[in-house]
C-alpha cells in the first residue's frame, strides 16, 4: 500500500455551509474505504490550505480514484505520494 496526502480546500462556490463538511467527511472515509483505500489522518489546517488528508492506497491508480472521490464532494485537491523517510533513507543508501 503506497502512502499519500492531499492538501483540500473547501470550494466555497459548491459547499455554502462548514456544517455539511461534518457530512461530507463522513460520506467521504466511508466511500474511500469502499474504493480500497484508507484514511489515516486528517487534519484542519491554516494557511494555503484548509484540510490535510493522509491515506493509504493500493497504488497510483487507487490513489487518483481517492483524489477523484475527493473532488466529487465539492472539495479542491492537490494529491502526492508520499514516502516515510526510514524508506527514503533505504534508497538513499542504495545509491
Amino acid at each position: 500500500m503506497g502512502v499519500y496526502m492531499a492538501l483540500v480546500t473547501v470550494n466555497e462556490a459548491r459547499i455554502q455551509n462548514v456544517q455539511e463538511l461534518t457530512t461530507i467527511w463522513a460520506d467521504l472515509r466511508a466511500e474511500i474505504a469502499e474504493n480500497g483505500g484508507t484514511v489515516t489522518e486528517s487534519y484542519a489546517i491554516l494557511g494555503e490550505y484548509d484540510f490535510l488528508v493522509l491515506f493509504e492506497a493500493r497504488d497510483r491508480n487507487h490513489a487518483f480514484q481517492v483524489a477523484l472521490l475527493i473532488e466529487r464532494r465539492g472539495l479542491d485537491v492537490q494529491t502526492m505520494e508520499i514516502v516515510p523517510v526510514a524508506e527514503f533513507g533505504q534508497l538513499v543508501d542504495d545509491i
